[in-house]
């Protein structure tokens, strides 16, 4: 490719690029973060159900103390039922142990 190839592919790149950000401004949080963008979903009512209490309590024994954040937990997001580090960290088991490589 020539030199002229190469810029031409370039600016026709730039330019796709600058249009497809342009033409997604709509709805960004981050430019009015105390305001919530009309039309989006709201949570009207998050019901828990017995499979995500299951994840949520993986790996928690008897007597569960501490835990009783959860039944107030609601729709809002929470790292608690979800795998964080692996290997021997990983004291509740939320990630597959087929695969133990210590």
């Amino acid at each position: 490719m020539t030199c002229k190839i190469k810029i031409r592919v370039f600016l026709i790149g730039q330019f796709f690029l600058t249009a497809a950000a342009s033409a997604q401004t709509d709805g960004v949080a981050g430019l009015q973060p105390y305001q919530r963008p009309a039309g989006a979903p709201v949570v009207e009512r998050f019901e828990q159900s017995e499979a995500w209490k299951a994840r949520a309590l993986k790996g928690i024994g008897e007597p569960r103390t501490g835990v009783d954040f959860l039944k107030d937990q609601g729709a809002w997001y929470t790292p608690f039922n979800r795998p964080n580090l692996q290997g021997r960290y990983d004291i509740r088991q939320l990630h597959d142990n087929d695969n133990k490589k210590d």
